[in-house]
């Protein structure tokens, strides 16, 4: 049995210049609303789940991206919405939320 039954890992990579990066597309925001959406769950802590931050993630044109794990699920999101759809329905019930997939074929 592993310590943590999921992670979740955001990537909070932010690129020089121009580049796209998750930075810049409001990853710290949803970093931050999934970890208290956690929290205010009962979802946190040994057992349960893990909400961790991550440098890249190598996905930067799907931003922004977080992987759940061990399932590797990998999602993008919008909004506040999108984030607490994740926790409800993926970190609660252990149903993937198909429409927030990030498709396999999006890289860099």
């Amino acid at each position: 049995m592993s310590y943590f039954s999921r992670h979740v890992f955001f990537c909070l990579n932010q690129r020089d210049k121009d580049d796209e990066s998750c930075a810049r597309q409001g990853a710290q925001a949803g970093f931050e609303r999934c970890k208290s959406r956690v929290k205010e769950a009962g979802l946190a802590g040994a057992g349960k789940v893990r909400v961790n931050k991550a440098g890249c993630l190598d996905r930067c044109s799907g931003g922004p991206v977080v992987v759940v794990y061990p399932e590797a699920v990998w999602y993008t999101f919008v909004d506040n919405g999108d984030i607490d759809e994740i926790v409800e329905s993926h970190l609660k019930n252990g149903r993937v939320v198909e429409r927030l997939l990030l498709p396999p074929s999006v890289g860099k």
